[in-house]
């Protein structure tokens, strides 16, 4: 099998709803579900998404204290432009009737396209062959394209194609025990404000959201090559039905191009402007047509996978997991700097649609080291939001800095669950280590000056005011009361990965104002007098950093995941069923937290993150006192894991943490891809490769210790680092780096300097 294809070989309605997921297409800006263009009905979950697109409603609680979370941001399905149905004579074309002779579906990640072929028989016995094709352009973010073509195979006689826009929305599916699935609202979210036909080929249609005031336009042109009678369509399908005189072996072609077109304007009517820039992305792409149109995609996937594929020799099933996910990773991520990357990425209403932490610390460094352009975006994100997250702060009674929200669209907090949302104040010191590294990488000191140094003065500050001295720890910095990422540990003291990820914060905030200063003091000043920075506020960063506690355990020699960890008695693993994973959907959270037992990684995430603050000796000891009580949960825990062991030189073990994860959502190993992908998950299977087996380190130079699995012939991946491009091959019996760009670099590769030119 081609290892740049995923292929379906076989229709099975059980597999509905996964596929839909797996086929989705999208460009970071529009996401479409795999749902085929004439349904399967209930059996199906449509899923347009624009991403940023939601809608707001109130949070309803029983009991309800200061500064929880107001309102619920829930992205949102959209009208349906994929919809082509046919009836052959008086018969409807469906894969639940009739009979499938053959079948295939196929998503060639080389250019983006899903193409689906396949022949079937009606009841009556007439047999025709469909050959579809789709993409959703990352050339112009508007746009998408079907191409459906007919062929009758044993009859001659009338066929009516419906090509049109589906208006009857379906927001969700929803199950009230599993909070990582999407909410219902209640009644429309969404209402009609527009619909109009252009000609004969040529159909718009607008709606609004109820309560943010949001408007999304979608617009259709369909172009058939054969003659027929057409006749417009006005309900809750809105479009135009062709009656064509079809004859056998004659193939029938419709194309249709698909735009989707958001205004996020809500003080205004913006139905008419969104209108018109539905009809030029029309225009303007039936004017370069489909082959152009093709080409452009492939082109640009070229491009992208040119720096960014990974190449797995002697594995197949995981280098086509790896590509896989790379192919979803690039689909999903938003590239205009007021939106980022959803945990499902635009595939499906899971988490609704929102932002997490998993960008920075798991999405973010796939995209800075092969399109360091788009990490800039997704950084600037956090700037655009940066006033949502001094609101929070003042709203925690925080006088000073800004505290970003643990899940979110428009930078407000919209997670119920403060115990595992609003308490998780670890999301600041994550954006902080992501500017770090992104200026590591990029030496960008145009983003430092108009975005990162105030992002890091903001979360510093807050740190000061959500910790103490304490005398009884001597003296030394507390952070109390917080949950660290491990959400089965909630509300704990000293959460050793929040400590050691702050005082990093702290760190790099005195570093960078002082580089200010020196660097541009006139932008300097300015930021001082825009935040009332005041000279004392760097060293009180700097003290709280050199006083930061953080637990240890002398006897074990181990550091404890916070100051209570060790107290509790161990889950009773061996008795709890199978079945009974994941424990929050099985147990009270009071119970969970009463034990030692971890949803994923935690001090041993701040160990990776921070690789060169620790011993190894220190980090064996911690990975294995914590493996054995992590359940892994959550899909962001096993890269971590598997990355750690490489690096302590366990590769079979790092392997299987690695088999595990870059085939999750194609084998749906969590039994949820059907509510969207796994981005955190992905993304960490690039980190599997590059941090993991290739044992690369970034801060202040660049460094390689690599290793190979023994199930692997070769593998190889090419990183940017500070303006060039980097080539690295391994197998067992050497490693090659190469530089690829013209440049002159040092890096060191098993400890060794070595001169790249």
């Amino acid at each position: 099998m081609d290892n740049w294809q995923i292929v379906e070989q076989d229709f099975r309605l059980e597999e509905a709803l996964v596929n839909e997921t797996l086929f989705a297409l999208g460009n970071g800006y529009l996401g479409m579900r795999g749902t085929f263009e004439e349904g399967l009905g209930p059996a199906a979950l449509e899923g347009v998404y624009i991403n940023g697109f939601y809608e707001s409603a109130p949070i309803i609680y029983g009991e309800k204290f200061q500064a929880f979370a107001e309102n619920k941001q829930t992205i949102l399905n959209l009208a349906n432009a994929k919809l082509i149905r046919l009836r052959i004579g008086d018969e409807e074309f469906s894969l639940l009737s009739g009979k499938l002779l053959s079948y295939q579906r196929l998503l060639d990640l080389r250019t983006g396209v899903l193409r689906r072929s396949l022949q079937w028989e009606s009841p009556q016995g007439k047999q025709i062959q469909l050959e579809v094709e789709r993409l959703v352009l990352h050339t112009r973010r508007h746009v998408a394209l079907i191409r459906y073509r007919l062929t009758p195979l044993n009859f001659d006689g009338p066929l009516t194609l419906l090509s049109g826009i589906d208006c009857a929305i379906r927001q969700s599916e929803h199950a009230e025990n599993d909070p990582r699935l999407g909410t219902n609202f209640s009644g429309k979210v969404l209402r009609l404000q527009h619909k109009s036909f252009l000609g004969q080929a040529v159909v718009m249609v607008a709606h609004r959201t109820v309560t943010t005031g949001f408007t999304a336009v979608c617009g259709i042109r369909n172009v058939l090559d054969a003659p027929a009678a057409c006749q417009a369509v006005d309900n809750d399908v809105m479009g135009f039905k062709y009656q064509i005189a079809a004859r056998c072996g004659q193939p029938v072609t419709l194309d249709k191009i698909m735009v989707y077109v958001a205004s996020f304007d809500a003080k205004a009517e913006p139905a008419v402007a969104s209108i018109q820039t539905a009809e030029d992305e029309l225009d303007a792409a039936a004017a370069a047509g489909w082959s152009a149109l093709v080409a452009e995609q492939r082109d640009y996937l070229a491009d992208f996978w040119d720096s960014a594929d990974i190449l797995i020799e002697g594995d197949d099933a995981l280098q086509r997991g790896i590509r896989f996910n790379l192919f979803h990773l690039l689909q999903a991520v938003g590239r205009d700097e007021r939106t980022n990357i959803a945990a499902k990425g635009l595939t499906g209403l899971g988490y609704e649609g929102h932002y997490f932490w998993d960008t920075e610390v798991y999405v973010l460094p796939f995209f800075l080291y092969t399109r360091p352009e788009i990490s800039r975006d997704l950084l600037r994100y956090r700037y655009h939001i940066l006033d949502k997250a001094r609101q929070r702060a003042r709203q925690m009674s925080h006088p000073r800095g800004a505290l970003y929200s643990w899940r979110s669209i428009n930078g407000e907090e919209c997670s119920a669950n403060f115990p595992t949302g609003t308490a998780q104040y670890h999301i600041n010191a994550d954006v902080a280590f992501a500017i770090r590294r992104y200026y590591d990488a990029t030496g960008d000191a145009d983003f430092m000056k108009s975005c990162g140094v105030e992002i890091l003065c903001e979360t510093a500050r807050l740190w000061l005011d959500a910790g103490d001295f304490i005398p009884s720890r001597g003296g030394q910095f507390c952070i109390n009361g917080v949950t660290g990422p491990d959400e089965y540990q909630i509300l704990v003291n000293n959460n050793a990965y929040t400590n050691l990820m702050a005082r990093e914060n702290l760190r790099f905030a005195v570093q960078m104002v002082s580089w200010l200063r020196q660097a541009d003091a006139a932008a300097y000043h300015a930021l001082a007098e825009k935040i009332a920075l005041q000279d004392a506020e760097p060293d009180a960063w700097r003290e709280a950093a050199e006083k930061m506690y953080v637990p240890y355990d002398a006897e074990r020699g181990i550091i404890p995941q916070d100051d209570a960890f060790l107290s509790k008695a161990v889950w009773d693993f061996a008795h709890t069923p199978r079945d009974h994973y994941p424990l929050l959907l099985h147990y009270h959270p009071l119970i969970v937290t009463r034990y030692q037992v971890c949803k994923q990684a935690d001090l041993l995430l701040a160990e990776f993150l921070l690789h060169d603050q620790f011993e190894r000796a220190q980090k064996l000891r911690d990975f294995a006192y914590y493996e054995p009580l992590t359940t892994h949960d959550s899909s962001l825990s096993g890269a971590i894991f598997g990355i750690l062991a490489a690096e302590l030189g366990d590769v079979d073990k790092a392997y299987r943490y690695f088999a595990e994860t870059a085939t999750l959502d194609l084998e749906n190993k969590h039994g949820n891809t059907r509510a969207g992908i796994h981005a955190a998950n992905m993304a960490g299977t690039w980190q599997g490769i590059v941090f993991g087996f290739g044992g690369m380190r970034a801060h202040d130079g660049l460094s390689f210790n690599p290793t190979i699995p023994a199930q692997w012939r070769a593998y190889a991946f090419k990183v940017r680092y500070r303006g060039r491009l980097l080539a690295l091959r391994v197998t067992p019996d050497e490693t090659r780096i190469e530089l690829l760009s013209s440049e002159a670099i040092e890096v060191r590769l098993n400890g060794v300097p070595v001169r790249l030119d």
